[in-house]
């Protein structure tokens, strides 16, 4: 394995760990309604759990109301038991078909719980990308160790290595900042 395809690898690699934080950034709710909140949740469908967005149209009402509308009769009270039962902390509605989540305003408190779980993922990716800059950095070791590179290309895929690592941290550390302003707004 060349230089650059160690370096291709680990840059394909934190763009993944990058793009999971993201992911794991949409599941934590703010006060605002989104209809990713509810893609954790699951339902019975016919004996097997399966996301509410393939049994039924999720979309938002308005800011703060999401609306879930199955896509079989018998499907709402499945649905609405399923996120009441979830721990996000919503109560559905029904109106006929339409099933309406509204989403409470967050205390402080827990606005205050919210960022910590952001910091605490934030931080779970830093260590990802960290772990990706050590096994890169390792495979340039070898490369060294097995004579095939110089001494100078070792130091210099060290030092490429470490600018990707930065500047994919600073991205974390931008996510984060981003996200913690998002929880604390009112």
């Amino acid at each position: 394995m060349s230089i650059a395809e160690i370096k291709k690898n680990a840059e394909q690699k934190m763009g993944r760990s990058v793009e999971a934080f993201k992911n794991e950034l949409h599941k934590i709710r703010t006060g605002r309604a989104h209809p990713g909140i509810l893609d954790q949740v699951h339902v019975d469908y016919y004996g097997s759990p399966v996301p509410i967005s393939q049994v039924a149209n999720v979309s938002l009402l308005d800011a703060r109301t999401i609306s879930v509308q199955p896509w079989e009769k018998g499907m709402g009270a499945k649905i609405e038991k399923a996120i009441r039962e979830s721990d996000l902390g919503l109560n559905p509605s029904s109106q006929g078909d339409l099933i309406r989540v509204p989403m409470p305003a967050l205390s402080e408190e827990r606005r205050r719980d919210l960022t910590k779980i952001v910091r605490n993922a934030g931080e779970d990716a830093r260590i990802a990308v960290r772990n990706l800059r050590r096994d890169a950095n390792d495979h340039a070791k070898r490369l060294l160790k097995d004579k095939e590179i110089s001494e100078d290309d070792e130091r210099r895929s060290l030092d490429e290595m470490q600018k990707l690592t930065d500047r994919t941290i600073a991205e974390i550390d931008r996510l984060v900042a981003a996200k913690e302003a998002e929880v604390m707004a009112v």
